[in-house]
């Protein structure tokens, strides 16, 4: 077997446009909006909406990723680097999640979901940003998007300079 799963290839492109919105939605719009302007809560929505869309296509990826058959893991000669490119892949489903639970405990504390869903309200308050579960939103972000980077940039290294088909693996086609 050559290639992953028809499902986890999917899954995997579906995300990475999803995952890079919202990493940017949320570092570079949501950030810049002050809390008390009209434009903050439709930003809010759809930022929350793309999230829970990103950690249920991820609860998806990772249970695929458990019970499907996979290729097996790039060998590149040296057991220390085969190891950390292993654990990188949970590394980017652990920060996932933990991006999501920050994100929710956020929204909870801040009763972000009755003044974005529920229209109950329109002001957000100032505090929010001291909340520690959105103070640990913010570092999980700069983590998971530091991570993905790397994530890119040793696919284009197995890609290109070791030329060893790797990215291969997670396209279309058969398996």
């Amino acid at each position: 077997m050559k290639k992953y799963h028809l499902l986890l290839v999917t899954l995997h492109w579906i995300l990475v446009p999803l995952l890079m919105l919202s990493l940017i939605m949320g570092g570079n719009v949501l950030d810049h909006i002050p809390n008390d302007s009209p434009e903050k809560i439709d930003a809010l929505k759809g930022h929350m909406i793309i999230g829970f869309i990103i950690v249920s296509l991820m609860l998806l990826r990772f249970v695929t990723r458990l019970f499907t058959k996979k290729p097996p893991h790039a060998d590149i000669g040296n057991s220390l680097l085969n190891n950390l490119g292993i654990m990188a892949h949970y590394v980017l489903y652990l920060l996932v999640f933990a991006m999501a639970g920050s994100g929710i405990a956020t929204s909870i504390q801040a009763g972000l979901p009755d003044i974005v869903f529920g229209g109950s309200g329109t002001a957000i308050a100032e505090s929010m940003e001291t909340l520690a579960p959105r103070i640990a939103h913010g570092i999980i972000a700069k983590v998971l998007f530091l991570t993905i980077i790397l994530h890119v940039l040793a696919a284009l290294y197995h890609q290109f300079i070791r030329k060893d088909g790797l990215l291969g693996r997670m396209w279309f086609g058969k398996r």
